[in-house]
């Protein structure tokens, strides 16, 4: 899918939201101020913990500042969403939608990349929580949450399209986090979780070679999932981590970490 945003000024890229919704709109329309703006939310949205009627109360309460300030809100999925949502474009106002993985976003002379999915480390615990009697239309844990390698997306993506911006939930095995002290108490319990881990970063590696190989122009690359910050540029690209609810802005210096 691709999606066209000609109207749009500036991109910021957003961390984890974990389903705040609305102080995410507060903070880029109010705190910040910004105006003409397209926000990417980095997955772990929140979507599927609650029924489908709620996040479109959510959408009539915010709508109203994004409308004012003429910014939008394109969010990709992570390890804490229904894959659906993304899949089915469930959400698919104007200036709030989830994308599917793979999807092309072109704004501002960019061309944006979007690709979902991670291994939630806590999965024993999700799976116990999701097991007791809860609405069916709300779940705690997706066992598609992987992230995918999608050869024959990649290959009309690398035919079609300059892809010069990369945002994913996760990253591929050469960033951090590279320390894997917080999955060895999940582990004892989780006798998969360390190799699934390994191959949730080889998938993401597998894309980044096949955008080299292509001749893709990558400067930049970003991604959430493990609630820290940090930047480095390796192999040409300044790859971005970026903490809970932290904005970094494409072609500035501005990065509002969460306050």
């Amino acid at each position: 899918m691709k999606y066209d945003y000609p109207d749009v000024k500036n991109i910021v890229v957003c961390g984890d939201i974990h389903g705040a919704f609305e102080e995410m709109v507060y903070k880029l329309c109010v705190r910040y101020g910004m105006k003409d703006t397209l926000l990417i939310v980095a997955g772990d949205c929140g979507f599927g913990f609650e029924k489908p009627g709620y996040y479109e109360q959510v959408f009539n309460k915010i709508s109203r500042r994004l409308i004012k300030a003429d910014n939008w809100v394109v969010m990709i999925r992570g390890n804490h969403d229904d894959p659906g949502y993304f899949q089915e474009q469930r959400i698919h106002h104007e200036r709030f939608r989830c994308v599917p993985d793979y999807s092309i976003i072109t704004a501002c002379s960019h061309t944006i990349l979007c690709i979902g999915g991670a291994i939630s480390i806590d999965r024993t615990y999700r799976l116990t929580v999701d097991s007791r009697p809860r609405s069916s239309q709300t779940a705690c844990y997706w066992a598609d949450e992987m992230p995918y390698y999608d050869e024959y997306a990649l290959a009309e993506i690398n035919d079609k399209y300059k892809v010069d911006i990369v945002v994913t939930h996760t990253s591929p095995s050469f960033c951090e986090l590279l320390k894997k002290d917080g999955l060895m108490d999940w582990s004892k319990r989780d006798e998969t979780l360390l190799e699934d881990c390994d191959r949730e970063r080889a998938t993401l590696d597998r894309i980044f070679d096949s955008l080299k190989k292509a001749g893709q122009p990558l400067t930049h690359w970003y991604y959430g999932h493990f609630h820290q910050s940090w930047s480095s540029t390796i192999y040409g690209v300044l790859f971005s981590m970026l903490d809970i609810m932290e904005f970094k802005e494409l072609n500035s210096t501005f990065d509002a970490k969460n306050e």
